[in-house]
């Protein structure tokens, strides 16, 4: 805790993951939640993949509707903080740059984040895919 006393600057600096995350708004938890759901069903999926590869195949797409579901939030959230920003900006006229950009990043954090969870779960989707037997 002395830390935070000696070094005030340093809370930003001390899990900046955490300070974007909770930047992000209330999409970035549902995209979470489809990043979970993606990797919850890709582990089953290769857990079930020598005994019931009816399962494995079942899980393989249930990780595919997911992880897309993750993508599409974050881009749907993206346009809806740009529209946040747009109208502040009107509504205050002349608007200082860095409000702009200050609104430009609140809404790419999900974009990002939604692409960061398609990413992660097309990889364990490829590996899956590679694996199972037809």
């Amino acid at each position: 805790m002395k830390l935070l006393v000696l070094f005030p600057e340093a809370v930003i600096t001390l899990n900046p993951l955490a300070d974007r995350f909770s930047e992000g708004g209330f999409f970035m938890f549902l995209i979470l939640i489809c990043l979970l759901l993606s990797l919850f069903f890709i582990v089953k999926g290769f857990l079930s993949l020598k005994s019931n590869i009816p399962t494995s195949k079942r899980m393989l797409q249930l990780a595919v509707d997911t992880s897309l579901l993750g993508l599409v939030m974050g881009f749907f959230a993206s346009v809806l903080g740009l529209i946040t920003a747009f109208d502040s900006i009107e509504a205050m006229g002349n608007a200082d740059p860095s409000i702009f950009a200050g609104g430009l990043k609140v809404s790419l954090l999900t974009a990002t984040f939604g692409l960061f969870t398609f990413i992660i779960a097309r990889i364990g989707i490829v590996v899956l895919r590679g694996l199972q037997k037809d």
